[in-house]
């Protein structure tokens, strides 16, 4: 099949309940999976082997003969995906830097057309950028040659922006690792993967038959694959016109044609953030209580409170069956507007990111910390694709202020939306979506 007319989705098959056994080497490989990708992260994430990126069999080649692979006994078809995870890792805040760093390129008003010209050649050209940063001689990109610009400083004002934005990775994340298809196999209904000892292999029973040939990813718990395959892209010939869509928190999706999908998305998010802001608070006393007796040498004390007290899977496991319900719901209602509305166009505004520096009130930084804004975005994407409907971002700017009515500005109470000018009164929802599609089809 054309690559053109299939996307890459996650199925996801479980495993049966796992002996002790079993998941003691689940859980070691994890961690070694982890320590492997922090030791590439420490090594390579500077500016030293920006060059060394691409292609990433360069690093793959020197990791392999370092020893560290060695000295935790950790087959090749797990060692090998963790310093290609890394790698990918890295090369992805090396792509974020440059975004960061072009960003300020465009609006530095001190800087010439040619400054910019010259700057955003060497962003692109990994070599030249390597030689820049570590102080090398370097051949002048042909398409730069001839500037009037002032090399030293424009080099200098690089390696500053640089060293403000880059960031060094670390990962402690220990309960998931991917391994290659050669590294496991299917019999008897169950998954048999690669262990420690030379031919021999783990078994994890399977909940369903299913066999897979992909790359696999394994979280430890009972064990869940995460499995991606090609998925056909559908075209419908029933689906016409443009739908405009303005994505809120309270509610999920407002179209310009007053249809709401999602409604109350926050009466369901909501009540779920302030529960983990209070047990948040209390597992906060009880940890101050631990470190207390810690202190005054209770070690009795402090070892029943961490047993009994300070466990997270009940925790973890109450949080995620909220989200995993929230993000059911998600793709349910964007299924739903797909259906109803079956447009062949979707327009919605770009994000916008706020100000890092402004200081949210306690509520609000609650609230946007478990926003689902980024993940409905996702999901709209995907569900797009997945539908050969075409999707576009225009900016924001304008569309939250002004009335959909007269053009004047407004004001904002709450969840309404009130012009004094004309008198429009609606809500701030609804008069976004009607601002998108007036600035969309604006000549």
């Amino acid at each position: 099949m054309p690559l053109e007319h299939t996307l890459t989705k996650t199925l996801w098959q479980y495993s049966e309940p796992l002996p002790d056994e079993t998941m003691e080497f689940l859980k070691g490989i994890a961690a070694d999976y982890c320590k492997v990708k922090n030791y590439v992260f420490k090594k390579y994430s500077g500016i030293k082997s920006l060059d060394k990126l691409t292609p990433v069999y360069s690093i793959l080649n020197e990791m392999r003969v370092c020893g560290l692979r060695e000295q935790l006994n950790l087959p090749a078809v797990y060692y090998e995906l963790a310093v290609m995870d890394a790698v990918g890792t890295i090369k992805s805040l090396w792509s974020n830097l440059k975004l960061k760093i072009g960003g300020y390129i465009t609006a530095n008003e001190n800087l010439s057309a040619d400054d910019r010209h010259y700057l955003r050649t060497v962003l692109k050209l990994n070599n030249v950028y390597a030689a820049v940063l570590n102080r090398r001689d370097y051949e002048m990109p042909k398409n730069a040659e001839g500037l009037a610009i002032d090399v030293k400083r424009l080099n200098s004002l690089l390696c500053r922006l640089t060293r403000r934005y880059l960031k060094r990775p670390e990962s402690d994340c220990m309960n998931y690792f991917r391994i290659s298809p050669n590294g496991y196999s299917y019999k008897d209904g169950a998954m048999r993967i690669v262990c420690r000892t030379p031919r021999k292999r783990i078994s994890i029973p399977l909940k369903d038959g299913r066999q897979f040939d992909r790359q696999i990813q394994i979280r430890k718990g009972y064990a869940a694959l995460a499995v991606p395959v090609e998925a056909k892209i559908k075209k419908h010939s029933g689906y016409t016109g443009t739908v405009y869509i303005h994505i809120g928190r309270a509610d999920m999706l407002t179209l310009s044609n007053g249809h709401i999908y999602g409604q109350a998305l926050n009466e369901m998010t909501d009540p779920e953030t302030e529960r983990l802001d209070r047990k948040n608070r209390e597992r906060h006393k009880v940890y101050a209580a631990y470190i207390q007796n810690a202190e005054n040498g209770d070690m009795q004390k402090a070892r029943e409170i961490e047993e009994n007290n300070l466990g997270k899977c009940k925790y973890d496991r109450q949080k995620e069956r909220e989200r995993e319900r929230t993000k059911t719901f998600i793709n349910s209602e964007i299924n739903k507007m797909i259906a109803i509305e079956k447009p062949a166009r979707i327009v919605i505004t770009a994000p916008v990111t706020k100000n890092k520096t402004r200081i949210y009130a306690k509520r609000t930084n609650r609230e946007l910390t478990r926003s689902f804004n980024g993940y409905i975005r996702e999901r709209l994407e995907y569900k797009c694709r997945v539908n050969s409907i075409e999707l576009e971002e225009i900016n924001a700017k304008g569309t939250g202020a002004e009335c959909s009515a007269c053009g004047a500005e407004g004001k904002r109470q709450g969840r309404e939306f009130i012009c004094e000018s004309c008198g429009f009164h609606t809500t701030i929802a609804y008069n976004c979506a009607r601002n998108i599609k007036q600035k969309y089809l604006e000549p």
